[in-house]
């Protein structure tokens, strides 16, 4: 394990609504190092980006953090005023957001935006601000970054508004970034060249980055490791080649399964059945059990929890624990799709 970055200690999340307190997030707990990426993956509703909006104290109006901790090198953000955390984000840590189409203001220029993150945190002057803009547009690959600043997003293409996001989300070196599907509504070579920037600007600042995906091809291209959630909760983390190796939860499997093999001709893709339960779906036990072909009677009436299946590998099904017994491994076991 590395120098710890940013630790998320048993986070609950709920949203309060007409119907009660909701909980997106449930006793989830992960960290990200300096100079790691942790990809966060699963279907959408999973709780995915509630955890980055949580970490970045964005939540809609009746969203609540009901417990849990969430340090920042070794500072709680949760006691820090909301004066203190708007000092935070874009200095410290900063957030690509999941739509580039929408993400930028539309009636402010390319300029004005960027300027924006260093005159408030740096306290540059505004020529100091735009020359910097430039240098960072430059640094993202945009060409032309001078005829860029006085541009609106709309004049721009969804590839180069995306990097403007992430130029924007770099402007003061933070030490986290937390990229919430920055290659969504991409094309593929778009794709590619975003997450090689993003993993270049990481060596290059040793940041840590928290990336948020339902793409497995993704996590195999960026992930240091990784992290599946599933109805709120985590349900397996591990190094990547020990995800993609040695999967332990049917789940992670059945997002494995559902990747397209273009070298294989006689692959055929196995989607998992069913859905995602929504917030308000009380499903006793393991809550996957419902779509799992594995699931046993223990599965349905008692909710699994971790065991370490091997150094930094941890998986939270029954499946683990009865295997280990049966083959007398320490607790390593592998389930076979």
């Amino acid at each position: 394990m590395g120098e710890a970055l940013l630790e998320v200690k048993n986070l609950v999340t709920s949203f309060r609504t007409a119907e009660g307190s909701l909980q997106a997030v449930k006793d989830v707990s992960f960290h990200v190092d300096k100079g790691e990426t942790l990809c966060i993956v699963g279907e959408s509703g999973c709780g995915k980006s509630i955890t980055s909006l949580s970490i970045m104290r964005l939540l809609a109006s009746n969203g609540v953090i009901e417990s849990g901790e969430i340090l920042l090198n070794n500072e709680p953000l949760q006691k820090l005023t909301n004066e203190q955390m708007r000092k935070l984000r874009g200095n410290k840590m900063s957030m690509i957001f999941q739509e580039p189409m929408t993400a930028l203001n539309p009636v402010l220029t390319i300029g004005y935006q960027l300027r924006e993150p260093l005159l408030l945190h740096h306290q540059v002057s505004k020529t100091e601000a735009s020359q910097q803009s430039i240098e960072l547009l430059r640094q993202v690959g945009i060409p032309n970054p001078e005829k860029r600043l006085n541009q609106y997003p709309h004049e721009l293409s969804g590839g180069m508004r995306q990097r403007v996001m992430i130029a924007m989300a770099l402007a003061c070196h933070p030490s986290l970034l937390i990229a919430d599907e920055p290659t969504t509504a991409l094309d593929v070579t778009i794709q590619a060249q975003i997450l090689d920037l993003i993993n270049d600007l990481k060596e290059k600042l040793n940041m840590g980055v928290l990336m948020i995906t339902h793409d497995m091809g993704v996590v195999a291209e960026v992930a240091n490791r990784v992290m599946v959630m599933y109805a709120g909760k985590k349900i397996e983390e591990g190094p990547v080649e020990e995800i993609f190796n040695n999967p332990q939860h049917p789940y992670t499997i059945g997002l494995l399964n559902s990747v397209p093999n273009v070298d294989d001709p006689d692959f055929e893709l196995e989607p998992i059945p069913g859905n995602m339960p929504g917030l308000n779906e009380h499903i006793p036990g393991c809550r996957f059990h419902p779509r799992c072909k594995f699931a046993m009677e223990k599965c349905k009436i008692q909710e699994p929890p971790q065991f370490t299946v091997s150094r930094g590998h941890s998986a939270s099904c029954w499946l683990a624990e009865e295997e280990a017994k049966k083959n007398g491994n320490n607790g390593k076991v592998a389930i076979q799709a």
